[in-house]
């Protein structure tokens, strides 16, 4: 249950249970002291990224108790303990300990393979004491096990939560962290020696961020039967706009697991590392309820459209799941299920409203989408390459794809633009359209706009997801209201 460390820069070692040298030790706890996450929500994310079975294993390990969980889950997972969002507070303050002569210990209910990996890290504990396969240490276990390897009074220890009463309450000093006002009464009630220390809190802000609204702009797929199809009464725009937010909310729901399962990566990446889960701005386990939650907000406005639009919103889940478990790690396959969740919005706004889908609409959806899911990639290839790495972190492509993935991206949208063209000549557009020739100059902004998007990729210039490069782009802003002005002059001419 537990490793003595030697001491940084000293090389002395502890053996076995003898009691340390110095009288006070400064005693600190892992989980939310001094990292601002958890372990064990860590180990299982890290775990269910790598098998969708993860869950069913787990469940079987807990028969035999938590400490049994824990174990299984450090052995099933890969946490990179560099990246992990540290409290740099904690850690000054326990380095400042060190310089002035005392000793410390780690000591966590998380698994002892896991608290050695981090001590071995900070370079900045004497000892390290964690949970074994059969024993949690925590709560009044930890407390009974700091006072037969210290005695009462014998150490100083920061923690951060209610089990750690037990533990102040023998200790000689208690060094709270980030406690509730509550709690903080309750610690200065103990009667000793009480410090408090309050380190940069999550804010409203980083949960809207977690929920990447930026995002939402793609459900505004969900208007464009009702706008192709030229029916805007109050009743389809109230029934797209039920859509659109059913959507936002789900949409929503699987970005946050996606940004659980993908912490490993997102650490690695230059800018997804300071996506507030991955940064520690929201804790895990404030992640991991807030796709339950979001998904059970988003249906609530899923029901009022009936049990079709239920069975398209439950498809996009499916595949968004799936996806974040496994597709996206598949070549090609995630490009596809990327391009035919853009088009499930479309086809999610015509269930909503009752109106028919036409066969060129979706097919000018599926080969634009499919370019910009290949741009998407392309863009995550040529990071890898600039940062020196041989495959984009996370995915099964490697830099020596880029040439292949831009002929993908290319001619898929370069397809959707002859698609597009094909329908100016059929006898379908004169249904919505005086001036079918008006439609032409879409044709040519989306030549334009296509390769200009390859160019910006290439060069490195590209943001991680094209539509919102597209949103913040002044190029494309302009495009787009060229093709308003085309489509207008030719539905109004």
């Amino acid at each position: 249950m537990e490793q003595i460390l030697p001491r940084a820069g000293t090389g002395r070692l502890s053996r076995g249970h003898d009691k340390p040298q110095v009288r006070e030790v400064l005693v600190v706890d892992l989980d939310g002291t001094l990292i601002r996450s958890d372990l064990a929500f860590e180990t299982f994310w890290s775990a269910f990224a790598k098998s969708w079975t993860l869950p069913f294993v787990a469940a079987i390990s807990l028969i035999n108790g938590r400490a049994a969980l824990k174990r299984r889950l450090t052995d099933l997972s890969s946490v990179d303990v560099v990246s992990l969002p540290y409290n740099e507070e904690v850690v000054s303050y326990i380095r400042r300990w060190h310089a002035e002569g005392g000793q410390t210990a780690l000591a966590t209910a998380s698994d002892q393979i896991l608290a050695e990996r981090i001590a071995a890290h900070l370079g900045i504990f004497d000892e390290v004491h964690g949970s074994s396969a059969k024993t949690n240490l925590k709560g009044a276990r930890k407390a009974a096990f700091l006072r037969d390897r210290f005695g009462d009074r014998g150490f100083v220890y920061m923690g951060d939560a209610e089990a750690d009463l037990p533990v102040w309450q023998i200790a000689a000093k208690a060094i709270t962290v980030n406690l509730s006002n509550s709690l903080k009464t309750r610690v200065n009630a103990l009667g000793g020696d009480v410090q408090h220390l309050t380190v940069p809190r999550t804010s409203a802000k980083a949960y809207l961020k977690a929920l990447r609204p930026h995002q939402w702009l793609k459900n505004i797929l969900v208007f464009v039967p009702m706008l192709a199809a030229h029916k805007l009464t109050a009743e389809t725009l109230g029934q797209s706009l039920l859509a659109f937010i059913a959507f936002s909310l789900v949409a929503s729901s699987v970005y946050v697991l996606n940004d659980l399962l993908d912490l490993s990566a997102d650490r690695a990446h230059p800018r997804k590392r300071h996506r507030p889960i991955a940064s520690g701005d929201i804790s895990i386990a404030h992640g991991t309820w807030l796709v339950p939650l979001l998904l059970l907000a988003g249906m609530a406005f899923v029901l009022p459209l009936g049990g079709s639009f239920f069975l398209v919103m439950l498809t996009y889940f499916a595949v968004t799941t799936a996806y974040s478990l496994y597709l996206k790690r598949r070549s090609v396959i995630d490009i596809c299920a990327l391009a035919g969740l853009y088009t499930i919005r479309i086809v999610a706004g015509g269930t909503a409203t009752g109106i028919p889908l036409s066969v060129w609409l979706l097919a000018f959806s599926i080969f634009l989408f499919f370019a910009l899911a290949a741009i998407k990639r392309l863009a995550e290839l040529v990071d890898a390459a600039a940062s020196g790495e041989i495959t984009a972190k996370g995915r099964s492509y490697h830099v020596d794809d880029v040439p292949v993935v831009t002929n993908m991206a290319a001619a898929a949208g370069y397809v959707s633009v002859l698609v597009m063209a094909l329908y100016i000549n059929s006898p379908a557009v004169l249904e919505h359209f005086r001036r079918p020739y008006a439609l032409w100059g879409i044709c040519l902004v989306l030549l334009y706009w296509i390769s200009r998007m390859l160019i910006v990729t290439h060069r490195g210039e590209m943001h991680d997801d094209p539509v919102v490069y597209a949103v913040k782009d002044r190029v494309s802003e302009i495009c787009f209201l060229l093709v308003v002005a085309f489509a207008a002059g030719g539905a109004l001419l």
